[in-house]
């Protein structure tokens, strides 16, 4: 089928998601100032006034991609509620983490660069959204340690600790990669490390797994 055949949402989302790709990794490589509109519409393979009419602006783009990339992260551990087993959430939210890293490692360096130099784009989302985000997750992790659930742990810095595990697989997978004498992390290198980072974090926080409730 022609393009001109196809409905326009389709259309509009394919080129939107060619757009978000070249974009993460043209910003990626070259950083906010070093990037442009137009690298990213060679990259995507599509003219410079179709990315500005689906994105507006670099700037806009580029916020874009960071909160896509923050909602990515953190969908798994939007609905969780006091009722949910600990250990199945953790486990969940690590091996998503783990999968995002291996899938999407340059919306992760993106971050991480953003972060490194200050948040200059993201401070009101860091300051208002995700910190109002973090406080509702903190409540939950309290309640369950209430419950005998899991150790009274600081559950601010046990997210910390998960993003930033999770992250190095992605933003320092250079240096992986020459410590143990691989290429690339392959499909069961990140596998292995899901699992080793589960035990560790899962047993050093003291989570029991909530009991069945009875018929």
């Amino acid at each position: 089928m022609a393009n001109h055949d196809l409905p326009e949402v389709t259309v509009r989302e394919r080129n939107e998601q060619r757009i978000f790709d070249a974009a993460e990794n043209v910003f990626a490589r070259y950083g906010y100032r070093g990037a442009s509109i137009q690298a990213i519409a060679a990259a995507a393979g599509l003219p410079k006034s179709n990315v500005l009419y689906y994105v507006g602006s670099k700037r806009r783009l580029y916020i874009m991609l960071l909160e896509r990339t923050m909602w990515r992260w953190n969908e798994m551990l939007s609905d969780i509620s006091v009722d949910d087993d600990p250990a199945e959430v953790l486990e969940a939210f690590i091996r998503s983490k783990m999968r995002l890293s291996q899938s999407h490692p340059q919306s992760s360096r993106l971050f991480a660069n953003e972060i490194l130099q200050g948040a200059p784009f993201l401070k009101e989302s860091l300051f208002g959204e995700m910190r109002d985000w973090v406080e509702s997750r903190t409540c939950v992790f309290r309640e369950w340690a209430k419950q005998g659930l899991m150790d009274p742990v600081d559950p601010v810095w046990l997210i910390f600790l998960i993003w930033s595990a999770t992250q190095h697989y992605a933003d320092f997978e250079t240096q992986i990669v020459g410590i143990t004498h691989r290429e690339t992390l392959a499909d069961e290198d990140f596998r292995s490390a899901s699992d080793f980072l589960c035990q560790v974090i899962i047993k050093g926080c003291g989570v029991r797994r909530r009991e069945p409730s009875k018929p």
